[in-house]
């Protein structure tokens, strides 16, 4: 049987972490969720070796393209694929995002929860096809 893919949620807004985590753990994923980028960083340290990382960016202590950055130059989680997930949604944020190594930049207000686990599925598929 193939391993659940493990995500880890970075978003300090306990009403929708709840949301995502419900969504992603029916539609048969393992979810870890952090409540900000500073423990989301800590479970990273601690070993945790997420399929994918989901970052909210306006969060306290440590936002998340502070740990997108962070998670981009650390040797052993630098091939983690990073979506931000957040309501910032002006072309500079999203093409900042891109620019330090976001798969993808999710806006929250266009996408349900539901509609943002069949986001990450298609990139999981994206991801593992084969390289022409």
């Amino acid at each position: 049987m193939e391993q659940k893919k493990i995500i880890l949620l970075v978003e300090d807004d306990p009403f929708l972490s709840d949301m995502y985590v419900t969504k992603f753990t029916e539609s048969g994923y393992d979810i870890k969720a952090a409540m900000d980028g500073q423990q989301g960083l800590d479970l990273l340290n601690g070993g945790l070796r997420p399929d994918m990382a989901l970052l909210d960016i306006v969060m306290p202590k440590m936002d998340g393209i502070e740990l997108l950055t962070a998670i981009k130059k650390e040797e052993k989680l630098k091939d983690t694929p990073v979506v931000l997930l957040t309501n910032l949604g002006q072309e500079t944020d999203i093409q900042r995002g891109m620019e330090l190594g976001a798969l993808d930049y999710l806006v929250k207000a266009h996408f349900t929860p539901s509609e943002v686990v069949k986001r990450v599925e298609s990139l999981f598929a994206k991801i593992n096809e084969p390289h022409a």
